[in-house]
């Protein structure tokens, strides 16, 4: 059986960071695991701000140390981003490996990288959080195209090493601004066909919403992060117009802001959305409090007046109907679904139909069969979704905009909207 490293959690209780009953380690617990740690112990304290030096106060501090051990603890995990000194002192002090919450993000994203955007992502993401830390983990990384007087007199190693990292992160940032320059001419080309994207807390079951609307066969695990690159598929609706579906990287409270400017280009079809939805898990008790967390990222992203419509998925799992109402009075404008079952999937597609028609409406047309002018318009600006020839006439019925159908009226011969 594959070992798991033993980890002893640590958190500082901020004033106004957690929710009233919320175990305030319960995501980092989670963040460990999925990581593949095994979470032995935890240790909280109430502070206005971590301590400079221990982070914990003094005499809290040294109780971490005697309870990790006894624990038989391998790693320490902080959840919070801990600066240089703190993770120096930490680790002489308790004489164990130390980690922060940044750290295990890091490494499940490492994991999680499939395509070649998502590992670049992913390693600037880690050079940017390396580098202020290089003294602790000071390394002789490889040199590619180094050589004579690529080293300035009396540079020492670690400055050396420092110049490295910069170089590397300068190069990455240059490979993502072309694909994010790419992807974005890739969504502007779809102007004309209307996008929604999926966001939300991660694991409140995107990808498996996607899935069920589309007949895709995005990534799904029951786990923190089973989505690092968006995933776009086509959604045929029943008036006949196409949507274009994104799933994205799910969000999680305080996600370091190197690893969102990391994954700019990755939300940039959340960014030009026609409509956003947010998923949310209506049967966690931390509904709330998630749904708050992606607000703050949407806010960072500049994303946050976008057209959005809640969805509340996992209604099958919900114990107390209660729970779903007061839910959709709270967000709004919202639906109630279940992406496994695939209750309340219909009424969505109703709304998403609605969102996509605009202007649009559904006529059947009647003119004559030998009118070609008339029959090509409806043909471009129009989404035909029937046609029949009776006798002399046809009979069209397409989804269009109520402008187009007037122009139609104006044109020679007669024409009638049934």
């Amino acid at each position: 059986m594959l070992h798991r490293e033993k980890c002893f959690l640590v958190g500082a209780e901020i004033p106004g960071r957690y929710e009233r009953g919320e175990n305030p380690l319960d995501e980092l617990a989670c963040l460990v695991d999925t990581a593949g740690g095994e979470p032995v112990g935890s240790i909280t304290q109430k502070l206005d701000r971590p301590t400079a030096k221990y982070y914990l106060g003094k005499g809290k501090f040294y109780d971490m140390v005697d309870q990790a051990r006894e624990c038989g603890a391998d790693t320490i995990v902080v959840d919070d981003d801990l600066t240089p000194s703190q993770l120096s002192n930490i680790e002489a002090a308790a004489r164990l490996k130390v980690i922060d919450r940044s750290e295990v993000i890091l490494d499940i994203f490492t994991h999680r990288a499939r395509s070649y955007q998502a590992r670049m992502q992913v390693e600037m993401a880690q050079l940017q959080y390396e580098l202020p830390r290089l003294a602790r983990k000071w390394t002789h990384l490889e040199r590619h195209g180094g050589g004579i007087g690529t080293r300035g007199p009396g540079e020492s190693q670690i400055e050396s090493d420092r110049r490295i990292i910069r170089s590397k992160i300068s190069k990455l940032r240059e490979e993502l601004t072309a694909i994010e320059e790419r992807k974005a001419r890739e969504v502007s080309a779809r102007d004309n066909e209307f996008t929604a994207c999926l966001v939300g807390y991660t694991n409140a079951g995107k990808s498996t919403l996607l899935n069920k609307l589309t007949g895709g066969d995005a990534f799904v695990e029951d786990r923190l992060f089973a989505t690092l690159d968006t995933m776009t598929r086509k959604l045929d609706l029943p008036c006949g117009l196409g949507l274009l579906l994104s799933d994205t990287v799910g969000f999680i409270r305080r996600l370091p802001h190197h690893l969102v400017a990391s994954f700019h280009a990755t939300l940039e079809e959340a960014s030009q959305a026609n409509l956003l939805l947010h998923v949310i898990d209506a049967a966690d008790p931390m509904a709330l409090a998630h749904a708050r967390a992606v607000d703050c990222t949407l806010r960072d992203l500049k994303m946050d007046n976008q057209n959005r419509l809640f969805v509340l998925n996992k209604c099958d799992a919900i114990e107390d109907p209660a729970i779903a109402s007061q839910l959709r009075n709270f967000f709004e404008p919202s639906i109630v679904v279940s992406a496994k079952s695939g209750e309340g999937l219909a009424g969505l597609i109703a709304v998403l139909e609605e969102h996509a028609l605009g202007g649009q409406r559904k006529v059947t047309l009647k003119f004559s069969a030998g009118d070609g002018r008339r029959l090509a318009i409806v043909n471009q600006v129009g989404v035909v979704l029937n046609t029949e020839y009776k006798e002399s006439d046809v009979f069209i019925t397409a989804t269009m905009a109520k402008p187009d159908i007037e122009r139609l009226k104006k044109l020679p011969g007669e024409m009638e909207v049934l």
